[in-house]
């Protein structure tokens, strides 16, 4: 049978040839997904040392990282719009050159100012590395198996987020903290030739106007998405007189992107797209349980600390236990959700973020670090569950030429809810210890701050829930989404 096949359609059918060229792929799109979250982690552990060899206060230093998560939040859903309309392979070399080519001068800058910059490059490289990643999956992996490679993506990420600290502890002390970012290129050009040999061609967007690319509107979402993370991180104070006018300025900008979006001919983002269910819930609840797990990145550092008082060793040890179940548990979920359907993992894994949040609220500082562990595990298991099941749920039947756009607003999501976790979580653990200065506070303070910080998030991921069992509630008395007169989210 296989004498009488076309030359050119034989490697296509048969499988020994295809099983070799989709492990390429998955290693390529995982390397691109590594190298963003291991950007962000390692950076985190050398400010102290930068911040000496640049002569640079904390809240200087802090611009390192600021910057790069700045550049990746206002510009992720740009990136995956243009992803789209000019073809994603195309974008995604381009981004992994850029942040390859900025991870170097971040290791050879001189000041902090061509360091911050430098970060800001590399961020724009890492928005177009995660919001096309994520959308080559629905083109590239056969439907029965998306939910294991989102599972494989997540636990790449978590991986990055894990092997951070350690990785840039162990540089920093052998060979100094230009070491955190020049350890990045190879690792860079690598993915880069990866991406070359593996992935397919994108086949630019074939609806109306697919051409056009609308500046405008990116520009002004751009500017909104930059006004709200400046609101949330400027000096620590998400509520200070700064930021209120900056959040002032981040409604306006809101305002004018709207009424652009609804004007222009082919828009960025078509705000019609928001009335599929799917979408609008996977979005929200995808905020949500991210702000959960910054807030266990924020608040457990001084619970340790304060209430337990551990050395800063362990506390490095218990922080890292979250991460790393998260690692372990992405495979394994995004499997399982193949298998059961990503309706139930996505009810699973928000039920297990409330659960362990509930159980962190409650329990006493006497049962000591397991007291804590035990819950965060729980907390980090169900997230990494969630995150498969929900990135399929989502991207499993988007239409090809919109995979970029909706991959690129799933990942803003997750950063709107890391910045809003480590902004307005935190402000809401001082309040609730009541005091300003969490460091010197009493241990019994800190512990209530803690207990009531988890039990606002339990209620946070409660509401997202919610959502998502009425949602399901409405798709079996209806017919579904494909009943809905709103712009066609997915291919019918």
């Amino acid at each position: 049978m296989s004498s009488a096949s076309p030359p050119g359609t034989k490697p296509e059918r048969r499988s020994p040839t295809r099983r070799p060229a989709l492990a390429w792929t998955l290693t390529a799109l995982s390397l691109s997904t590594l190298l963003p979250s291991l950007s962000t982690s390692i950076a985190n552990v050398g400010l102290p040392s930068i911040a000496v060899a640049v002569g640079a206060s904390f809240n200087e230093v802090q611009w390192v990282v600021i910057a790069y998560l700045l550049a990746i939040t206002t510009l992720i859903v740009g990136a995956g719009r243009l992803g789209d309309i000019a073809g994603r392979r195309r974008l995604l070399l381009s981004g992994i050159a850029v942040f390859t080519l900025a991870t170097l001068l971040c290791g050879l800058a001189t000041n902090l100012p061509l360091l911050a910059a430098a970060r800001a490059v590399q961020g724009a490289g890492a928005a177009c590395m995660m919001a096309l990643s994520m959308a080559f999956v629905s083109e590239t992996v056969p439907k029965d198996r998306i939910g294991s490679v989102m599972g494989l993506l997540g636990t790449m990420s978590a991986v990055g987020t894990t092997l951070g600290p350690s990785l840039g502890g162990l540089l920093i002390a052998g060979f100094g903290w230009r070491a955190i970012f020049l350890v990045g290129v190879p690792l860079g050009l690598l993915a880069l030739a990866l991406t070359i040999r593996a992935l397919p061609a994108s086949a630019p967007a074939t609806g109306p106007a697919p051409h056009r690319f609308d500046s405008l509107g990116t520009v002004l979402l751009a500017i909104t998405l930059a006004a709200y993370a400046l609101a949330m991180t400027i000096d620590g104070k998400p509520f200070g007189p700064l930021a209120i006018a900056l959040l002032v300025a981040a409604v306006a900008g809101l305002g004018l992107f709207v009424i652009t979006e609804s004007r222009v001919a082919s828009p960025l983002l078509t705000l019609s797209m928001l009335r599929d269910p799917v979408l609008a819930t996977g979005l929200m609840t995808s905020a949500l349980v991210s702000t959960v797990m910054m807030t266990t990145l924020v608040v457990g550092p001084f619970h340790l600390a304060r209430s337990l008082d551990l050395n800063p060793t362990y506390v490095g040890l218990v922080m890292s236990a979250g991460p790393a179940v998260a690692a372990l548990t992405g495979v394994p979920a995004g499997r399982a959700t193949d298998r059961f359907g990503s309706q139930a993992l996505v009810i699973i894994g928000l039920g297990g973020v409330i659960g362990g949040s509930v159980v962190l609220s409650l329990m006493p500082t006497a049962t000591g670090v397991a007291g804590y562990i035990l819950p965060l595990v729980a907390v980090s298991a169900s997230y990494a569950t969630f995150q498969a099941a929900n990135n399929t749920a989502v991207m499993k039947d988007i239409a090809p030429h919109q995979r970029g756009l909706v991959s690129g607003m799933l990942n803003l999501s997750r950063n709107l809810g890391l910045i809003t976790g480590a902004s307005v979580m935190g402000a809401v653990f001082t309040l609730a210890a009541g005091t300003s200065d969490i460091t010197t506070a009493a241990p019994e303070h800190v512990a209530r701050g803690t207990h009531r910080t988890f039990a606002a998030t339990a209620l946070l991921v409660a509401a997202g829930l919610a959502a998502v069992l009425v949602l399901r509630l409405r798709s079996r008395l209806s017919s579904g989404r494909s009943t809905m007169p709103s712009f066609p989210l997915h291919d019918q």
